[in-house]
């Protein structure tokens, strides 16, 4: 790298040998950790019971929210899931009821699961330390690559990683730099090369660093709702609901009238 009249000027062996290199392993990286990942997954299991502990919920949001059916039937289905809730029907362990949160680490199920996100983790955090190492190693302090457009001073600090110079210009790019945007800009050649559910990019890999922030792990640590607590409360709303039938009010005058019946003699018949 020669200076002269503050121009800079980048043998082309850093090109072949660092540039292009940094890249194509972080694409092959992304390849082989995304096949890594689907072999690594297995699908999530869950009983009956709990599937139709979940189900009786959404059923009752249904038909709390629902119009489309008429006032009998609507109180009905009331009436069956008031009964059903409060008998305890849809719990999954019923007589585990009012005893709050259930420990997640004697629930088989969410062992799995938790064993489900360390093996995500796994696939996250050995590919990107291998590759963070690699270049911190071998091509720290190397600068890279200038881009076509000038930027302002605040992105020195993002863009000359590992480069401590204050008179260079900002559009030059640093080796530490170049990973960095090639983790957060390569989603698109991931999404051409594997489809858009894909396992290989690093902006899924930024978000999931940021969920297992201590502080929100500790937040969010039994933070799960207690089934008994649900349907209780999903039972207090079906008894104060009410049925408010918009849509078919009133559906036999319209059916006459598009029909070209007559609306008089339906609403004698109703006064008969």
């Amino acid at each position: 790298m020669v200076s002269q009249d503050n121009a800079m000027y980048l043998d082309p062996a850093i090109r072949d040998w660092v540039l292009v290199p940094i890249m194509l392993a972080m694409v092959l990286v992304g390849i082989l950790r995304h096949f890594a990942t689907q072999l690594i997954n297995t699908m999530p299991k869950q009983d009956l019971k709990s599937i139709r502990q979940g189900s009786g919920l959404i059923r009752a949001r249904m038909v709390r929210f629902s119009s489309d059916i008429p006032k009998l039937a609507f109180e009905m289905r009331r009436t069956y899931l008031v009964e059903a809730f409060e008998g305890k029907k849809y719990l999954k362990n019923p007589e585990a009821a009012g005893q709050g949160t259930p420990n997640p680490l004697q629930d088989p199920s969410a062992m799995n699961n938790m064993m489900e996100g360390l093996k995500k983790n796994m696939m996250m955090f050995v590919p990107q330390t291998i590759i963070m190492n690699w270049i911190t190693f071998f091509f720290s302090g190397f600068v890279l690559i200038k881009l076509p457009f000038p930027l302002t001073v605040r992105f020195k600090a993002m863009l000359q990683a590992g480069v401590e110079t204050r008179d260079m210009d900002v559009s030059w790019v640093s080796s530490i730099s170049w990973y960095f945007l090639n983790l957060m800009g390569l989603q698109s050649i991931f999404t051409i090369i594997l489809g858009e559910d894909n396992a290989a990019g690093g902006m899924r890999d930024m978000q999931q660093m940021q969920q297992m922030n201590p502080a929100m792990m500790a937040a969010g640590a039994g933070a799960a709702p207690d089934p008994s607590a649900l349907f209780k409360s999903e039972r207090e709303f079906l008894e104060i609901s009410e049925h408010v039938g918009t849509r078919l009010k009133g559906v036999e005058v319209r059916v006459l009238e598009r029909f070209g019946g007559r609306v008089s003699t339906l609403v004698d018949k109703k006064r008969v």
